[in-house]
């Protein structure tokens, strides 16, 4: 991987248009499930991000075809994929994860190194575990890898899960589909990537209901079709624009960007000072003076997206006013605090709590990207920042925003990408 970089001068104010692609959260989760039937499934609206790369090569490894095109990704499935879901891809991308429950249901037995991605917290996989086992799997982790077994198959089961973990409701959902019997997930998650899974799963002849809701409740059967399915817009793309919008006084225009998916965001940017109106495909963000401070506490959908925090962050260090961001998901996800407090922003970090003074301009500096939202949030104060930002480690961003640089670019940002070396 060549070492990026950003390099950002700031000081314009975004005006334009953009489109939204699909959703990051939910295309690996598709293409994940392809596994649950032999056969090609063709899955269309695929964001040009290496995740999708990662997702495919590690797809190809247990034996699928996978060609990509321009925003579609075909996976021909054998009649029995491999297991074994190795280390040195499985690191590199937290949804790796997804192929456990596919692939316990479908071919008995799962090798699943355990994930990496974002330095963002442990998110570990009790809850996957515990959830496969009540369908009748043993499980467990060894020497790194969950080791799942159900060699005679699964058998429906009532599940209530301890939080409503996205990762674990998409991994006993597609468990569940090919058990024997009724299955019932209580205190399920109900983000919309889910619910895109879930319609992408009754298109391949799967029996759910309760999408959308804390309960969903699964009649097994005994196989799966192919499909064809479009990818929903990504909402967390979607209030990156957004905020951007807001953050530089700008005027942006975003395509594809569903606001129902993002009512909370956008109702604390209203109370921010944007203005937020409809569009035919999409919406509008508009911000004619500096923003007021906001507080915001991160919950699991319809509640604040902890993706989205990062932005609300680097908002609040230019907004007018003091604001306190609370994080009730993620332990880690302040860690990208740190480097914003290198171009100048005033936060104090207390547990759970970020205490943040709205200062009115930012002072460019080098900093480094953590994770994916770090990354896109550090590249907007870049934007709000006096004089020039360089943000380093840029890889972690073109994990999850297809040409980000290139859009910005073409909203007015004075943005390049150079090499590191």
């Amino acid at each position: 991987m060549s070492a990026e970089r950003f390099r950002i001068v700031g000081g314009a104010r975004l005006r334009g248009e953009v489109r939204v692609s699909g959703a990051k959260n939910s295309v690996l989760k598709l293409m994940a499930a392809t596994l649950l039937s032999s056969g090609k499934t063709t899955i269309s609206n695929v964001p040009d991000i290496a995740d999708v790369s990662i997702m495919a090569d590690l797809l190809t490894r247990l034996g699928c075809t996978v060609v990509r095109s321009e925003g579609s990704v075909s996976v021909d499935v054998p009649d029995v994929p491999g297991h074994r879901a190795d280390y040195d891809l499985v690191r590199k991308m937290r949804a790796s994860i997804n192929v456990l429950g596919p692939l316990v249901a479908r071919v008995g037995q799962a090798e699943v190194a355990l994930p990496g991605g974002d330095a963002i917290g442990s998110r570990g996989l009790d809850f996957h575990i515990k959830g496969l086992i009540a369908l009748g799997a043993t499980a467990h982790n060894e020497h790194g890898y969950v080791m799942a077994s159900a060699p005679h198959g699964l058998v429906g089961a009532e599940i209530s899960l301890d939080f409503p973990s996205v990762g674990a409701t998409e991994n006993l959902l597609t468990a569940a589909v090919l058990a024997k019997g009724i299955t019932t997930i209580d205190n399920a998650a109900r983000e919309p990537d889910l619910v895109d899974l879930g319609e992408f799963l009754i298109g391949m002849g799967a029996k759910i209901q309760g999408l959308g809701t804390t309960k969903l409740t699964i009649e097994g059967v005994t196989k799966l079709h192919p499909t064809q399915h479009s990818t929903i817009p990504d909402r967390i793309v979607t209030g990156t624009w957004a905020f951007a919008a807001a953050m530089t006084r700008g005027d942006i225009t975003i395509h594809g960007g569903r606001a129902q998916d993002l009512e909370l965001p956008l109702e604390k940017l209203v109370s921010a000072g944007a203005i937020v109106t409809s569009t035919e495909d999409g919406i509008r963000v508009r911000m004619d003076s500096r923003p007021k401070s906001i507080d915001v506490a991160t919950l699991p959908y319809p509640g604040f997206p902890t993706d989205l925090q990062p932005m609300m962050i680097s908002l609040n260090a230019i907004a007018d006013g003091d604001a306190i961001v609370t994080e009730n998901v993620f332990e880690g996800r302040f860690m990208f605090v740190n480097e914003l407090v290198r171009l100048g922003a005033q936060i104090n970090v207390d547990g759970h709590h970020a205490a943040i003074r709205g200062i009115p301009q930012l002072s460019g500096a080098p900093v480094a990207a953590t994770d994916i939202r770090a990354g896109a949030g550090l590249v907007l104060a870049g934007l709000v920042s006096e004089g020039t930002t360089l943000v380093e480690d840029s890889f972690h961003i073109d994990r999850g925003y297809p040409r980000f640089a290139e859009e910005l670019r073409a909203l007015g940002a004075d943005i390049t990408r150079e090499s590191a070396e």
